[in-house]
């Protein structure tokens, strides 16, 4: 058995798999995190991104896969189960292996588990989709602090660039410290100091007028609430309370 470990990227994951291949690996176990001992009669190697070796693996994923179905991959790694790392190394190495597209090969336990988990980010992703609460800063730009389950951010750029694209919007993450900043023409990744990113300083840089608008928000979901149709279980069903903290109608 050889013990594989890497950083945890995309990247990394297509370089693991190049060096399958490269080595002749049979046995693998992929982990992420740093190199560490690991048992007896188990080789370790530690996998290093290279940007050229992941090109290669992804052109040839894009050779045996649909577009959909490199999208859906990349959407699993983006789950970021503790885990599952086999799973989605098993699944790319399954798809070289096989003499046919396997994206509906439902019998196989890779595709079987990456359908499971895409279904769970894109249900993720939908949800932040609509619970999404920007707040207008000092500077024009419209603020929003997520938390969610899985590292959906990359796969709502599209959605807000389009929806709002005459606004400057800055998407954080607080869970994983990074975010998606929009300028009216591009977007790019940043990273602020934590302590910039707590709530106390956010509220503080909001515009005069920010407080009134989420009054009014407030209000008028109070407005259109129906007191006698109130179904406490269906509304946490669709709307679990690990979000409320960023919705200005709870807050």
């Amino acid at each position: 058995m050889t013990t594989l470990i890497y950083d945890g990227t995309f990247e990394g994951l297509l370089t693991a798999a190049f060096e399958v291949y490269e080595r002749r690996l049979v046995y693998v176990s992929l982990k992420k995190g740093e190199l560490r001992n690991e048992a007896l009669f188990t080789e370790v190697i530690s996998i290093i991104t290279d940007d050229g070796k992941a090109q290669r693996v992804l052109r040839g994923l894009k050779m045996k896969l649909s577009p959909i179905g490199v999208q859906r991959l990349y959407a699993a790694h983006l789950a970021e189960i503790d885990g599952e790392d086999n799973t989605l190394l098993g699944y790319i190495r399954y798809v070289f292996d096989a003499g046919q597209n396997i994206e509906e090969d439902y019998g196989n336990k890779y595709v079987m588990r990456v359908s499971e988990i895409v279904r769970m980010v894109r249900r993720e992703k939908h949800r932040m989709e609509a619970f999404i609460r920007f707040r207008k800063l000092r500077d024009e730009t419209f603020y929003a602090g997520i938390e969610p389950d899985f590292n959906v951010l990359p796969l709502l750029i599209e959605h807000f660039k389009s929806r709002y694209a005459d606004q400057k919007w800055i998407i954080y993450d607080l869970r994983r410290r990074y975010g998606v900043y929009y300028d009216l023409h591009d977007t790019q990744y940043i990273s602020l100091e934590h302590a910039d990113v707590k709530a106390a300083n956010v509220i503080s840089a909001y515009t005069s007028d920010e407080n009134l608008y989420q009054d009014m928000w407030k209000n008028y979901f109070k407005s259109v609430n129906i007191p006698a149709r109130k179904n406490s279980k269906l509304h946490l069903m669709h709307v679990p309370k690990r979000y409320w903290r960023h919705l200005t109608e709870k807050i």
